[in-house]
């Protein structure tokens, strides 16, 4: 892909380059309103100051590029970095002409960015994909003035994230399970580890590294109902990947035990089920 190194995260370009990243272009609106909760957590987190210049790493569709940018203001800067070329269509599309905002097709791991020029690097599930995720903290760092923060999102173990796993384990009726994940491959739950996420920020060269854990609920059909559920299961996340490729009826027959297990979390046109994140910080010093 032009544009994008492919030395390093070449599966995940791949992906996010292909269906997978168009479909989640084409659920943008969706999509953010589902994950305002999360962003709320970031930003609160982040503390975002006026003129302060911010990398927004992995920044998809670009909601939190955004609103990082009504957060610094005129006199700030945000520069929105991702690999995926349709999600970054989507967020030229979207933002605001007159935002202090930038957006870059580009791979963070070994994009050369200004040496310290930068007060925060943030990031709302963007930086569990790295291959080399040691390689790809330490360049962003180096980006980073002296005394710069890092703020970010990842998922807990899956165990703590039933709106990824009860759709996924439904579908696995139907279709083989998905490979195995080891502890250290790049994917959703590769930072749950608090052991691990503290081994790669201090391995980089980041200080005071602190993490949170928050547990909050999700609707997933985003006020649609059960069908609307149904559909985002199907089309986004690990039960989307597990069925993918798959002829039409045994996606038919997942969809119905996907319908089945997420009967009970349904009230009226909401289907809310448990989700669980940590929100990490750390400094540059």
């Amino acid at each position: 892909m032009a544009g994008v190194p492919l030395t390093r995260n070449a599966d995940q370009i791949a992906y996010w380059n292909g269906p997978g990243g168009q479909r989640w272009a084409d659920r943008q609106r969706m999509q953010d309103e589902l994950l305002q909760p999360v962003s709320t957590f970031l930003l609160d987190r982040a503390k975002a100051m006026p003129g302060e210049r911010i990398i927004d790493v992995g920044c998809g569709c670009g909601a939190t590029t955004r609103a990082f940018a009504e957060r610094v203001g005129a006199s700030g800067y945000v520069l929105g970095i991702d690999i995926s070329a349709p999600m970054l269509e989507r967020a030229k599309q979207i933002a605001p002409k007159n935002a202090s905002v930038e957006f870059l097709l580009a791979d963070a791991t070994v994009y050369p960015f200004e040496p310290a020029r930068f007060d925060l690097v943030a990031s709302r599930f963007g930086v569990m994909f790295f291959d080399e995720p040691v390689a790809s903290f330490a360049n962003l760092r180096q980006a980073l003035r002296p005394g710069g923060r890092l703020a970010f999102i990842c998922w807990r173990e899956p165990r703590l994230n039933p709106w990824l796993m009860v759709p996924l384990q439904a579908v696995y009726n139907h279709v083989p399970k998905l490979p195995e994940v080891g502890p250290e491959d790049p994917g959703p739950f590769a930072f749950a580890s608090e052991a691990r996420v503290h081994r790669i920020l201090g391995a980089a060269g980041f200080s005071d590294v602190a993490m949170e854990a928050y547990d909050l609920t999700l609707d997933i059909s985003v006020g649609g109902g059960i069908e609307a559920a149904v559909k985002s299961a199907l089309q986004l996340g690990p039960a989307s990947r597990a069925i993918e490729g798959q002829p039409v009826e045994v996606i038919a027959a997942a969809a119905n035990s996907i319908r089945e297990a997420l009967a009970p979390f349904a009230s009226g046109q909401t289907v809310v089920l448990p989700a669980s994140i940590w929100i990490v910080t750390a400094r540059n010093l």
